[in-house]
């Protein structure tokens, strides 16, 4: 691993490299927040992808990708005279330090559970009107759902044993079946929103990240319908004339192959 001095030395390059595309890169001088905006975004889903994959060198490139972003915004900021850099940094340190008073003041905690308690309120003593107001409105639904719960959960309102939760679960099931069974579109996809909330609270106490385990699940079965497709190909045979028990043969099969 590198010294301290020579990963201040590397920021420092990059904050040079930075200086430079911003004045001689016909693309880099265009840039504005809102045009990179979109591309940081996917920038961090090819992080995400890279996590769930334990690709730890691809893990170390996305950074790097993520790592150029931060740099680029605190370019243009520092153009503006709103912030540059050092204010990034400063601003996330004195977070950090009044936001772990356990660590850089006399508060005691026990547990992780305490320390996600103490965050919220102190939040809240920062000025903030809810503990919601730090769930971003464009997060995707699932990782909004979770991000929901745990907010709340920090503040004390939550269950208190995972049975609880479970009877929670079985009664959104047993409401959205009623729904079903009557037609009614509405109320059937209003159900199922709460059966899908119930169940991310769900994962939550059984100490699992909804999304994580969701895109797990589409990479496996991604996997395992191209093999079915693959298989397909060498018998010159298209999927559509396949009969659901052929493909399932493959299907079998793929769920059979080693694990990566």
């Amino acid at each position: 691993m590198n010294s301290r001095a020579n990963q201040l030395k590397a920021f420092d390059r990059l904050l040079t490299i930075m200086d430079e595309l911003r004045e001689g890169c016909p693309w880099d001088k265009k840039q504005t927040m809102e045009t990179l905006r979109h591309l940081t975004i996917e920038e961090t889903y090819e992080l995400g992808d890279a996590i769930l994959d334990n690709d730890l060198d691809e893990v170390k490139k996305e950074l790097g990708d993520v790592l150029l972003h931060i740099v680029f915004y605190a370019k243009i900021g520092s153009e503006t005279n709103n912030f540059d850099i050092a204010d990034v940094c400063n601003s996330i340190c004195e977070k950090l330090i009044s936001r772990h008073p356990h660590i850089y003041g006399d508060v005691k905690v026990d547990n992780e559970d305490d320390v996600k308690r103490n965050w919220e309120n102190l939040k809240l003593k920062e000025g903030k009107k809810s503990v919601l107001e730090g769930v971003p409105k464009s997060l995707p639904a699932l990782v909004k759902a979770n991000r929901i719960q745990e907010k709340v959960a920090g503040v004390g309102f939550d269950w208190e044993a995972p049975h609880q939760v479970w009877e929670k679960v079985e009664e959104e099931l047993n409401e959205f079946k009623t729904e079903v069974e009557s037609g009614n579109k509405s109320a059937i996809e209003s159900e199922f929103g709460d059966v899908l909330f119930s169940m991310v609270n769900y994962a939550r106490f059984l100490n699992i990240n909804p999304e994580n385990a969701l895109e797990r699940t589409n990479k496996k079965f991604s996997k395992r319908f191209q093999y079915l497709e693959s298989k397909a190909k060498n018998l010159n045979k298209p999927l559509k004339e396949m009969t659901l028990a052929e493909m399932d043969v493959f299907w079998e099969e793929a769920k059979r192959l080693p694990k990566e």
